[in-house]
This record gives C-alpha cells, structure tokens and sequence, in this order.
C-alpha cells in the first residue's frame, strides 16, 4: 500500500485544515518546495499537492509554485482544488504533473470528467469528499444530497487512475480512518482507492491493510507526518511495498550461523 505525503497550499505556505476549516489552520512550512524534497529524500513514490486557495475561489493563483515544485522533483505529483476546465486540467499536466484531481467539476460537470478519462487515460482522478457519506464541494464549504456511493459508481470503469476518497469528519483530526466509509467506497467501485483523512499513527496505518485486497491501494497522510507521529520510513516498512510481513522468512529474520 502506498503512503503518500501531503502538502497543502494556502497563501504560499505548507499547512494544514481541521476537518476542512479555513479558519483552523496550522502552518508547517513557510517554503513547500524545501517540503515536498524533504519527503523524496524519506523516500515517497509520489507527492499529493492540494491548492486550497484554488479549491476555495476556482483561481489558479498557486500555479507559479506548483510549476516551482514540480520541476524540483524527480517523483510524481498529483494535485487537486480549483480543477473546474479541461483547460485548467491539460494546463496541470503540461507543467509536469503525473495526475490531476477533480472535485467539485465531478459532481457539477460529470461529462468533463469522462472526456479528460478518455484523453488522458490514468492520469485523472476523482476526489470524493463527504460528510457524513454525502458529497462535499468547493473546498469542502458547499453540502450535497449527493452519496458518496453513488458518484464513485457513476465514474465506475471509464479509465481513471483512482478515486481519492476524504471523509471531512475524521480529517486532520488524527483520530483514524473511517474504516466503514473506505469499505463502502471500495465496495462502490473498481476504481483503485486512495485512502484519505484521519491517520494519526502507524496503528491507523495497518488498520487499512484488511482493505488491500478490496481495492484500498494507497493513503495520503498529512498532519500526522509533520508532527511526527508518523514516520515516513517506519511507515513504508509496516504497509509498503517492502513491508517486513511479505518478506521470505529467510529474509526478515537473521539466522545464527
């Protein structure tokens, strides 16, 4: 299962929400740049950028930092908020993004989620986000009647690279992963699904394993990896792809000679 580091962008600067409230918000870094190479050399596979500012007012006010982190990178990155246009979108991908993440359009205008799918095949990703399973827009300040389910069906086997799936009650609350609410969504659809929200510890971090096998491919921390309460490396070791319990037995325990 791949961990995945977050950097959220609002005025410029690394921080993070509660539950998707701009107005708790903690800053850790003045200089995301600096950040998102800091997670490369711990060792990330690939970086989940969100523009907050752009997910709030649909402007791409962060895209000259965007551009900035990209090319300092040699990982993949995937970015999300204020992705409303096909142009916007093929915009993203020309400045070296691997993927880019529509919200709010996926719920207002499905039609241009299918045609960027069927242009830019695995490079396009739905993020869901819910409130008590009902879909959330526009930088998670406008409700729905919408389920959660019920949109990741509607985009069910049309080429997307995966579905990024936020429940906003457990985000950036370091309280666990709603569990019910991943099974649900993974149970949706056939799309891979990226975990998202809640974890505050490795213990949060294996308890998504029993979800592997469902569709669960991945899980994006953010708050839990700046504080500390997670370790990057120690992470990769417990869920990743050279986790110790897939290890031959030769290999995970040194024998005497």
């Amino acid at each position: 299962m791949q961990i995945i580091p977050a950097i959220d962008l609002l005025d410029g600067q690394c921080v993070r929400l509660h539950q998707g409230d701009y107005n708790l918000v903690t800053h850790f870094s003045a200089d995301p740049i600096s950040q998102a190479l800091a997670w490369q050399e711990q060792g990330a596979k690939l970086l989940h950028l969100v523009d907050l500012d752009g997910a709030r007012s649909g402007e791409a006010t962060n895209h000259p930092l965007v551009q900035r982190i990209t090319a300092a990178l040699e990982i993949p990155v995937q970015l999300g908020g204020g992705v409303r246009s096909i142009e916007r979108a093929e915009q993203l991908l020309a400045c070296g993004l691997d993927r880019v993440i529509l919200g709010t359009v996926a719920v207002e205008q499905p039609e241009l989620v299918y045609e960027l799918a069927q242009r830019y095949p695995q490079k396009i990703v739905v993020g869901i986000d819910a409130r008590n399973g009902l879909v959330a827009t526009r930088g998670w300040t406008t409700a729905s009647h919408l389920p959660a389910t019920e949109l990741a069906k509607k985009f069910d086997g049309i080429g997307l690279a995966a579905l990024i799936c936020t429940d906003i009650a457990t985000d950036g609350t370091l309280a666990g992963p709603n569990l019910e609410f991943l099974r649900a969504m993974a149970q949706a659809s056939s799309t891979p699904i990226i975990a998202s929200g809640g974890i505050g510890e490795l213990l949060d971090l294996m308890s998504l394993l029993p979800l592997e096998l469902e569709g669960v491919v991945g899980v994006i921390v953010g708050r839990a990896l700046y504080n500390g309460s997670v370790n990057l490396k120690e992470a990769q070791l417990a869920i990743g792809e050279a986790r110790l319990q897939d290890l031959p037995l030769t290999a995970a325990i040194e024998r005497p000679c």
